[in-house]
């Protein structure tokens, strides 16, 4: 009989049973009927067949045995004896379903995330195992124009990499995009793609309806341009209709035929971001209005991500090392012609190197692995604590248990086959905590998913429980399962049979088990410290962050930010059109003031070059950021003037060049002082005269991109006298009547100036949020698991001193007895209580220590071994220990002496 059959045979006994009786029953017949015919009396051949036969019973035991898996027998029954148990003591079985689910959940749901950012291969694409993406060795060393969630590369580098390399069968290039739906008022955006015209083909991924794109649409002229919607957008735009194909959608002020859909697995190639609508490159030279803004020209334009597809043979070292061997000669052919010598030199050294790509290129992952990696490790600390919990449960109800191993063992079970029968029974919770746990991490992980979210950047990823999660999640039942079950099981069976039945406990006994508990308490309070010092640095670092000298008063401020790429427009229409918003804006009831920037704070966008001061040589360059603003801006921002004067509307472009710099610009270019009057020129195109700046004022230094940087040297020039100026403006509003009713006004007066005219509304301080996102992630995730460890710990230490205190009932008793007061019965109790607090909190610190050093990347304002932090969650715990004795100290104090005596 097959092992399968043996198995199954388990699960239908009363079958199998029947079919063996009938079966010896009839060789039993048999035997009878031959004896009979041999011409013995029917009784006496009977009584002869069943005494050659042999013992009837133990027979149809060995054919059973031999045709079931025993030791599966003997699980099932564990299994059903265990269930049993637990379904009578419901009250320990919740606590600890619950305790377990808490922290297996926690783990489960940040390692979905993890898994569906970086460990699932991308769906929809064949073989995503070969794809590799392309990046530089030093991510820093250029400047220009960036607009890129990944490591930018131009379009230059793209064609010069697809020429020269051997590695790959295909080598693509996207770049991300927002296109507009609508033709005029609000805008409503579709999140895009500008992709080469061999994005499908190289990820090996067919178009559910339609097709592709042509080979020739790579090229300027645009010829066969179309686009290729999502299979979500096709549902949500077009309700699904097979008649989409060959339809015109109108995107930003041009209508594209729709040549496809993409199948509905497939989200592209940065998992966690959707697109709506995938856009050849070559038609960004149609949207381009000027030829300064057309990106397939500009050799430091950094908008395109590229990925290959490895050819039979290769991995991502060879090609790695075959990619460097070429660079030199694609990072010369592909010199930008604006670089002086100091840049060109930079550039020129860099180069490419090759990374695995098989799980897509996710932004967000690079931007939160160390966080939830982070996470990962707290939440997997709160288990640790919940599991050292659960011991001590177990090994409490060992205890009311030592008689029922003592019988057990007296009739013939072994020991090894009760710790077995123990530890099923703690695998049976493990089990029950990983099935309520997997409910849980659902809900947690669709919560993260939402905290992440904002309007700008919609986060889309999958939850579904694959193969990993499945795997994750059982390891955890089964790690659990050894690390508060076995210890207990072996305890629990380890009190001689005579002695228990007797209703006696070795002293021997009592202290080891003792010991055990407390040192799962010490664990308790050593992680929980670890943990609280974790979550208060996190929390320090978030509020040093909100309270960081931004440079500005981002509340009340709107920012409205206006497209204008209307081709009836000129650039002179435009100025003159923005010039009269903006005083129509000014006018609106509770508007303060009003400014126009090329660049909002912390928007994620920015310019930068190279500056030098007057007389300064090539060499002596410096990096500078800038921003064009016009009058009114450093008021509306209320950042500080500390010297000379603001723009105001007679800096035209027909006047000298001026400029207003920051404090740190004095210092990084001019070695500090009042700049004032000063010139520095910036970088321009080689063989063209560097535009030369005179400085009219100095602010206050403020922010550039985020809170957490450091300050950056900027230079601000006026609106007017911006070349890179043309088509679109963001207007700051600052306002002191609610947002809403003046998002509501600037509406209605963009379409009385000018129809079709494109808007966008932020709240300047919401994107100041936005960008402290990942640290309010930490702080309110690790403040949550934080808060669970300690009262995990407070259970904990309560169990201990409870078990502790009825124990020593009779001694406190006779101590009560024999005159001792009180104070004498607390001190005992505190003193044990405070004895494994202090413990614990001494190797929390060190434990506390090297966790956070970990961590200190993610940390701002302050040092991970920040001294006042650690002693405040020292102080903490202590507190929450003696809290915790408290109760058991109190009953000790109501034991009374006669009622001891008499016992004793």
């Amino acid at each position: 009989m097959s092992w399968y059959a043996r198995a199954a045979n388990v699960f239908r006994q009363e079958w199998l049973l029947r079919r063996l009786d009938e079966e010896l029953a009839f060789h039993v017949a048999e035997l009878i009927d031959d004896l009979v015919a041999g011409g013995m009396p029917p009784d006496e051949a009977k009584t002869e067949a069943l005494r050659r036969f042999g013992n009837y019973t133990r027979q149809r035991e060995r054919t059973r045995d031999m045709n079931i898996v025993a030791w599966l027998e003997a699980l099932v029954a564990d299994v059903r004896y265990g269930a049993r148990q637990l379904r009578i003591d419901r009250s320990f079985t919740t606590v600890a379903v619950l305790s377990l689910a808490l922290g297996i959940g926690a783990n489960t749901a940040i390692f979905q995330l993890i898994n569906a950012l970086r460990l699932r291969s991308l769906p929809a694409v064949q073989k995503p195992h070969e794809l590799a993406a392309l990046a530089r060795a030093e991510k820093f060393m250029t400047s220009g124009w960036y607009q890129a969630r990944h490591q930018a590369f131009t379009y230059a580098q793209f064609q010069a990499v697809g020429r020269s390399q051997q590695a790959f069968s295909g080598v693509l290039a996207f770049g991300t995009a927002r296109f507009n739906l609508t033709r005029g008022g609000e805008a409503r955006y579709a999140e895009g793609l500008w992709v080469s015209s061999n994005f499908l083909d190289v990820l090996g991924v067919k178009p559910a309806m339609g097709r592709g794109f042509a080979r020739v649409t790579d090229q300027a002229d645009c010829s066969e341009a179309g686009v290729v919607l999502s299979h979500a957008f096709w549902q949500r735009e077009f309700g699904g209709s097979a008649a989409v194909l060959g339809q015109d959608i109108y995107l930003h002020g041009r209508t594209l035929p729709i040549l496809g859909v993409t199948p509905a697995e497939f989200i592209g190639l940065d998992p966690g971001r959707r697109f709506d609508v995938a856009v050849p490159l070559c038609m960004d030279t149609l949207y381009a209005q000027e030829p300064r803004a057309r990106r397939l020209d500009r050799r430091d334009a950094w908008w395109l991500t590229m990925v290959g597809r490895l050819k039979a043979g290769w991995n991502v070292t060879r090609a790695s090392a075959h990619i460097d061997g070429i660079s030199p000669g694609i990072f010369q052919e592909t010199l930008p012609p604006s670089y002086r010598p100091d840049n060109a030199a930079k550039y020129l050294k860099n180069r490419f190197i090759v990374e695995d790509a098989s799980a897509g290129l996710s932004a967000l992952h690079k931007a939160y692995e160390d966080p939830l990696w982070v996470l990962m490790s707290v939440a997997g600390a709160v288990l640790l604590i919940a599991c050292a919990n659960l011991a001590n449960l177990l090994l409490a109800r060992a205890s009311s248990r030592e008689r029922e191993m003592a019988v057990r063992q007296a009739v013939g079970a072994s020991r090894t086959r009760l710790i077995a029968q123990l530890c099923t029974e703690s695998l049976l919770l493990a089990v029950l905590g990983s099935l309520v746990g997997l409910i849980i991490a659902q809900v947690a992980s669709r919560g993260l998913i939402a905290f992440l979210t904002n309007q700008d950047q919609p986060l889309v990823l999958s939850l579904a429980f694959d193969r990993n999660v499945f795997g994750f999640t059982s390891g955890l039942a089964v790690l659990t399962c050894l690390l508060f079950g076995v210890a207990p099981a072996v305890k629990a069976t380890s009190t001689p049979p005579a002695l228990a039945m007797a209703g006696g406990r070795g002293t021997a006994q009592f202290a080891e088990k003792h010991r055990l508990r407390r040192g799962l308490v010490v664990t308790q309070v050593a992680l929980s410290l670890v943990l609280l010092f974790g979550a208060l640095l996190f929390g320090q670092t978030l509020r040093n962050l909100l309270t960081a000298e931004a440079g500005m008063v981002p509340e009340g401020v709107l920012v409205a930010s206006v497209d204008a790429r209307l081709p009836e427009l000129t650039p002179e229409h435009r100025r003159v059109m923005f010039d009269q918003i903006e005083q129509r804006i000014e006018a609106q009831p509770g508007v303060v003031s009003v400014a126009q920037v090329s660049l909002s704070p912390f928007s994620g966008s920015g310019w930068n070059g190279t500056v030098r001061a007057q007389g300064a040589a090539d060499a002596e360059g410096k990096e500078s950021w800038f921003n064009s603003v016009g009058p009114g801006y450093f008021e509306t921002m209320k950042t500080p003037l500390v010297a000379g004067r603001e723009f105001t509307a007679q800096d035209t472009a027909s006047g000298p060049r001026i400029a207003i710099v920051n404090e740190q610009f004095a210092k990084v270019v001019f070695g500090g002082g009042n700049p004032v009057g000063r010139l520095f020129r910036s970088q321009a195109p080689a063989g063209k005269p560097e535009p030369e700046y005179r400085i009219v004022g100095m602010v206050r230094n403020t922010k550039y991109y985020g809170l957490r940087e450091e300050f950056k040297p900027i230079a601000f020039v006026p609106v007017t006298q911006d070349e890179n100026f043309s088509d679109s403006i963001t207007f700051m509003v600052r306002s002191q009547v609610p947002l809403g009713g003046t998002i509501a006004g600037i509406r209605t007066l963009m379409t009385e100036i000018q129809q079709g005219l494109l808007v966008e509304f932020r709240v300047l301080d919401e994107q100041v949020a936005q960008s402290v996102l990942r640290e309010r992630l930490m702080a309110t995730v690790s403040g949550a698991f934080g808060v669970l460890a300690i009262v995990l710990s407070a259970v904990g230490l309560y169990g201990v001193m409870a078990y502790m205190v009825a124990r020593r009932r009779n001694e406190f008793g006779v101590r009560l007895a024999l005159g001792a007061g009180p104070d004498h019965v607390l001190r005992l109790v505190f003193s044990e209580a405070g004895r494994l607090v202090v413990i614990g909190l001494i190797v929390g610190v060190i434990g506390a220590y090297f966790a956070a050093r970990y961590a200190q990347s993610l940390l701002y304002g302050l040092q991970f071994n920040d001294m006042r932090t650690l002693a405040a969650g020292c102080a903490l715990l202590a507190v929450t220990g003696a809290a915790a004795a408290l109760v058991p100290a109190l009953r000790a104090l109501r034991f009374d002496p006669a009622v001891v005596l008499s016992t004793e």
